[in-house]
């Protein structure tokens, strides 16, 4: 995948990380259509890559992604309405790829996230994001309602009322506020938010594979299910993580740098 573009998506490989990057800076990465379907297609032959063991979502320049283009929106209110359902098909199956994917998927943020590209940055596993970084989900600005699973993401984990202030109100949010509320998982200096995110990539990429994406699929199932059936999908999950490889090898490791006998 090394060097490779779909749309105005580059991808790229650092060691066991795919680093996906949003390609539009003179429109402050702007999400287009072909990035959407060719996001998915990229994530899910990560998933299927065993040498891939953690992507990256990223911006080119000094945003991670404006969101949509409004010019192109204003073109396509003179054009049929299924060809943009089916663009937001597209897009939300990107999404929902990053939340399938096994790997843990970290969005690095330095400059704006909005629109679309605050709901693509909620759509990952984990955020790290720049202290002067900017969050706006101005959607109701401009007379739209979320896409990109915005409102999904905020609702599941907010209060209603925060999530509804952040939606109605349409305002820039900080990310120390966000940090505060468990959006954002760390908050690091102006133009550190990639180094710090492939830094963290490449630890998570020496874990266990298997129990990472176990995990992945407990937390998002657990929206799902009663507890009962979560317990028993823990269960399951455990006792297969118990009797792999991995597991053998680093119980082994920890105990024998462990003393028998504590003195």
């Amino acid at each position: 995948m090394s060097g490779t573009t779909t749309g105005q998506l580059l991808l790229r490989r650092e060691g066991p990380v795919l680093v996906m990057t949003i390609a539009n800076p003179a429109l402050r990465n702007a999400l287009h259509p072909a990035m959407y379907r060719g996001g998915a297609q990229a994530v899910r032959e990560a998933a299927a890559d065993p040498a891939v063991r953690a992507i990256v979502l990223t911006g080119e320049g000094e945003h991670f992604c404006g969101g949509g283009d409004l010019n192109r929106l204003r073109r396509q209110r003179e054009l049929p309405a299924h060809e943009q359902h089916g663009h937001l098909d597209a897009l939300h199956d990107w999404v929902m790829a990053l939340q399938e994917s096994p790997q843990p998927v970290i969005a690095a943020v330095e400059g704006a996230a909005a629109g679309g590209g605050f709901s693509v940055c909620l759509g990952c596993d984990l955020v790290v994001a720049a202290e002067d970084a900017v969050f706006v989900m101005s959607y109701a600005r401009i007379g739209l309602s979320p896409d990109g699973g915005g409102s999904d993401s905020l609702a599941r984990a907010l209060p209603p009322q925060a999530a509804l202030e952040l939606l109605l109100d349409g305002g820039k949010v900080t990310p120390q506020r966000l940090h505060g509320w468990g959006l954002i998982n760390r908050l690091v200096p102006h133009g550190q938010a990639l180094a710090t995110a492939l830094e963290w990539a490449q630890r998570l990429a020496r874990g266990a594979a298997g129990a990472q994406a176990d995990i992945k699929r407990l937390v998002y199932g657990a929206r799902h299910r009663e507890r009962r059936a979560q317990l028993d999908a823990e269960r399951d999950a455990f006792v297969a993580n118990l009797y792999g490889e991995h597991a053998g090898r680093a119980i082994a490791a920890f105990l024998d740098k462990t003393p028998t006998h504590p003195t």
